[in-house]
């Protein structure tokens, strides 16, 4: 297979090495190539390029079985979601006309789901998020589905959920920095996924996977913020944080839009990626996926690499 990963980075990089590993041909495009290596380390080849410029999307060589973007707005705002999520998604489709591509899988996210009563979400569920960035990613959704049903180029989308894994964690991160604060209530639940487990879901679904479908990558335990955060207390030695002011929202892990995860309040499924690909997560609950990281942090040797992408 000859694959192209679109925004080569925390998650690109690691889903590069799987397939690499599987004896793929793996090409990154990232914004600033790889000043460091760590792409060439993995068997990809590199190709300094922005999915918001077409130019560069043109210079690409060649054709591929499989697109996978995984592209970030670096938790940027609005304008950035715009340009990034959405302009990105018709630059590829209007690429994908002049090229011979087998399929665009998309990574989207989780905070497409609004519920905020605690239920189970699972791909069925509505996604109809009131917040503007939440709704200029299910337009990206509907940019990619659309290319889908009107024959220019296959899709899938993979709605992730709060990533973490090394060096990265945003609640974890503000909790070990002594920043973090309890909800109210403590009892929003809060979705994750390690970054590896991202990773191999996205293997399973570009190898296993049906055209048009959705399908959610997230662990088997959503949990609730305060039961995580009394678990990294106890685990770490670290203090409790302290509750919030009532208007105060604790931001949730994972990637963006914050603002909307931190208002949202449900548990999302995996059911349909375990029982349609046949999917198992390397760290099925967060207990397993932060043991590293605790252990860092009992040492003394644990340092953040900045939000989650």
């Amino acid at each position: 297979m000859r694959i192209l990963i679109v925004g080569c980075g925390y998650v690109g990089l690691e889903l590069g090495r799987r397939l690499t590993a599987s004896g793929a041909e793996v090409v990154g495009l990232r914004r600033q190539g790889d000043p460091d290596g760590t792409m060439a380390a993995a068997g990809i080849r590199a190709v300094r390029g922005d999915l918001t410029r077409p130019e560069d999307l043109e210079a690409i060589p060649g054709d591929f079985d499989v697109v996978v973007c995984t592209a970030s707005s670096n938790r940027g705002g609005a304008d950035a979601y715009r340009e990034v999520y959405l302009g990105g998604a018709r630059n590829l489709v209007d690429w994908s006309r002049r090229r011979r591509l087998g399929r665009i899988v998309s990574v989207g996210s989780t905070s497409v789901y609004p519920q905020s009563d605690g239920s189970w979400v699972t791909e069925a569920s509505p996604a109809e998020p009131t917040g503007q960035t939440g709704q200029l990613l299910v337009a990206t959704e509907e940019v990619f589905a659309e290319a889908h049903r009107s024959g220019v180029v296959p899709t899938q989308v993979v709605r992730v959920a709060g990533i973490y894994g090394p060096g990265r964690g945003h609640l974890f991160g503000r909790f070990v920095a002594g920043e973090a604060r309890q909800d109210p209530d403590g009892g929003r639940w809060i979705n994750m996924i390690h970054r590896d487990d991202v990773a191999s879901a996205l293997e399973a679904v570009l190898r296993r996977g049906q055209a048009g479908r959705i399908y959610n990558a997230v662990d088997d335990a959503p949990v609730r913020q305060g039961d995580f955060l009394r678990f990294l207390a106890d685990a770490t030695g670290l203090p409790l944080p302290p509750a919030a002011e009532p208007r105060e929202r604790q931001e949730s892990p994972g990637p963006a839009p914050a603002r909307q995860r931190g208002t949202s309040n449900k548990r999302v499924s995996n059911r349909r990626l375990r029982e349609e690909l046949g999917w198992m997560p390397r760290f099925p609950t967060y207990r397993e996926g932060y043991a590293e990281a605790i252990a860092a942090v009992v040492s003394g040797t644990w340092a953040s690499a900045g939000a989650s992408a």
